[in-house]
C-alpha cells in the first residue's frame, strides 16, 4: 500500500525575522541623510501584531515604509505579512502609518485555497485546519504540482508551505 505524503498552508510570520528586519530598518533610518534630525520612529507591538511608523511627512512616512519592507524581503519575508490598516496625523505634526502584521489565513481566503486545489482535478485532499490547510495525496508529483499553481497565484496574504513529508 502507498504511503500517504502531505504538506501544510500556513500565513505563519516569524516574528522574530520581524523584529530583525524593523532593527535594521530602524538602523538605517538612523544613519540616512534624509532623516538627520527628523522624528521618525518604528514601533513594534507583539501582543497586537502591529508595527507603527512615525515621521515628519508623508513623503518621509512612504520612505520610511520603503526601508522596512525592503528590509522584510532582505530577511527573506513576503512583504503581504504587513497590511496598511491607516495612515493618521500624530501629535507635533508628525504622520502616523499602522500596519497590522498577517499571520494568519482567514476563512474565506482557506476556502478559496482549497477551491483552488481542487480545480486542478489532481488526486489530493485538501482540509482546513484551524488557520492551516494540510493537503495530502498519494503522489509527490501531484503535491508539488499544487504548490507550484498556488505559488504562480497572487493572494493578498502571505503563503508559506511546510511539514512536508
Amino acid at each position: 500500500m502507498a504511503k500517504e505524503h502531505s504538506f501544510d498552508i500556513s500565513a505563519k510570520a516569524d516574528m522574530q525575522e520581524i523584529k530583525n528586519a524593523i532593527a535594521q530598518a530602524q538602523k538605517e533610518a538612523d544613519n540616512r541623510y534624509d532623516f538627520k534630525g527628523l522624528a521618525k520612529e518604528i514601533n513594534l507591538n507583539e501582543k497586537a501584531k502591529t508595527v507603527t511608523l512615525i515621521s515628519s511627512s508623508d513623503n518621509k512616512l512612504d520612505a520610511l515604509i520603503d526601508i522596512l519592507i525592503g528590509k522584510i524581503i532582505k530577511r527573506g519575508l513576503s512583504p503581504k505579512t504587513l497590511k496598511e490598516t491607516s495612515r493618521e496625523d500624530a501629535s507635533g505634526g508628525t504622520r502616523r502609518a499602522v500596519f497590522a502584521i498577517i499571520d494568519a489565513i482567514g476563512k474565506d481566503d482557506a476556502k478559496q485555497i482549497v477551491k483552488e486545489i481542487k480545480g486542478l482535478k489532481l488526486k489530493v485532499q485538501a482540509a482546513i485546519q484551524g488557520d492551516e490547510i494540510r493537503v495530502s495525496g498519494k503522489s509527490l508529483d501531484d503535491l508539488q504540482t499544487v504548490i507550484a499553481h498556488l505559488k504562480s497565484l497572487d493572494f493578498d496574504f502571505p503563503i508559506n508551505f511546510g511539514n512536508y513529508r
